[in-house]
């Protein structure tokens, strides 16, 4: 994913996940969900797109991109994961820019949480330079990311993300996210980061969002966040749709 924060509020009801055994989605937030798919399963998740936008003095760029996501669960405690952005459109004051972005491949370890109130999972990922040359960076950027949660009761869960990629330089990400259920189906969280690249787009961000349920194996996210201090984008919107294939 291009950003990078904790906890997608994705829960469902108990009753929903023992109908699918679904465990839920990367999706929404900047993050992943420290759970993985059983083998064989697998999921869709699709940006609708996501916005973010920018300003540099006077010139202001808004960029547009719909991120896909596919997991697929290995057995025991690891996951796939193959991802791109299939299509992109910059909007900056030269004209607009169209063209895909980079693909990425990644592997997730986390093992059953049990009867634990914490859960963990990592996530190591390496991103291409097979896009568009106005959507890649100039070489391949290895990530490596830890997600550590506390379900402090049956309708809230905190979260804390801290990552680190690398190409050419380090870019560091550090976060928090609360994440209650409102209903059983329906979801909200905050969340809370702060951005450490070594050029632009350091800085601190802030947001909220919701994920529903709509049936037991499709999720409707959106989210917001607003830039709080530095370079990072003045603010970002993201829609998305999540759709789990397995028992």
């Amino acid at each position: 994913m291009p950003w990078a924060i904790a906890l997608a509020a994705s829960a469902g009801s108990g009753t929903v996940q023992a109908q699918t055994r679904n465990p839920g989605y990367d999706r929404p937030g900047m993050g992943f969900s420290p759970v993985v798919l059983d083998a064989g399963a697998f999921t869709i998740e699709q940006g609708l797109p996501d916005v973010s936008e920018d300003r540099n003095g006077t010139s202001t760029t808004r960029l547009c991109s719909a991120d896909t996501l596919l997991r697929l669960g290995l057995g025991g405690p690891l996951e796939l994961q193959l991802g791109s952005t299939p299509w992109n459109r910059l909007a900056a004051p030269g004209g607009d820019l169209h063209g895909r972005g980079s693909s990425s491949l990644g592997l997730k370890f986390a093992l059953p949480a049990g009867g634990s109130a914490w859960s963990w999972g990592l996530l190591g990922n390496v991103t291409f330079t097979d896009g568009s040359r106005a959507f890649r960076a100039d070489r391949r950027q290895y990530a490596l990311a830890l997600e550590v949660n506390w379900q402090a009761s049956a309708r809230q869960s905190l979260g804390l993300y801290v990552a680190d990629a690398r190409a050419g330089g380090d870019s560091r990400t550090i976060a928090v996210s609360d994440s209650v259920s409102i209903t059983p189906r329906l979801s909200a969280y905050l969340q809370v980061a702060t951005l450490h690249p070594t050029h632009a787009q350091a800085g601190q961000l802030a947001g909220a969002g919701l994920a529903w349920m709509a049936t037991p194996r499709l999720q409707l996210d959106a989210g917001f966040n607003h830039h709080l201090a530095g370079n990072a984008s003045r603010w970002q919107a993201n829609l998305g749709a999540s759709y789990y294939f397995g028992n």
